[in-house]
């Protein structure tokens, strides 16, 4: 598999608060897919979607272990400045939901023990994460795409 995973998530919602999904892309180190998939979350607000799409990845980490082989690191990019900016611990979280939302991603991380990075990237550098939130709300096919 290589020394790393690339995961890219996005999440959405058509109106805010608006029908939500998720969307998780991963390639390993050789830019190769090693999965993507979407999902619809119900009504939600654009940045929990973000926060949920994030959890959704590190949940698909830790039941994917042996299909990650020996991934040393994972590196994962949102092109939601917010999350982003609250995740590295650059922004205060207010809202109690993210709040919550956060310390979820935190707990998770322990668990993986793998190195996580993040990074924020624009909007047209996550079209396939994207493509498979608006494929769960569009009712395009729901779950995971491999």
């Amino acid at each position: 598999m290589g020394s790393f995973i690339n995961i890219f998530t996005d999440g959405g919602a058509r109106g805010n608060p608006g029908n939500a999904a998720i969307g998780v892309y991963i390639t390993d180190s050789e830019n190769k897919k090693v999965s993507g998939f979407g999902k619809k979350i119900g009504i939600s607000t654009n940045n929990v979607a973000e926060y949920k799409a994030v959890l959704e990845a590190l949940d698909f980490v830790v039941g994917n272990k042996e299909k990650l082989g020996s991934s040393k690191k994972i590196y994962f990019f949102l092109d939601s400045l917010l999350v982003y900016s609250q995740i590295t611990r650059l922004y205060k979280v207010k809202d109690s939901k993210l709040r919550n939302l956060l310390f979820s991603v935190w707990k998770k991380e322990e668990e993986i023990k793998i190195p996580i990075f993040y990074k924020h990237i624009p909007r047209e550098e996550n079209k396939k994460a994207d493509m498979y939130v608006n494929r769960a709300l569009d009712g395009r096919g729901e779950g995971r795409f491999t």
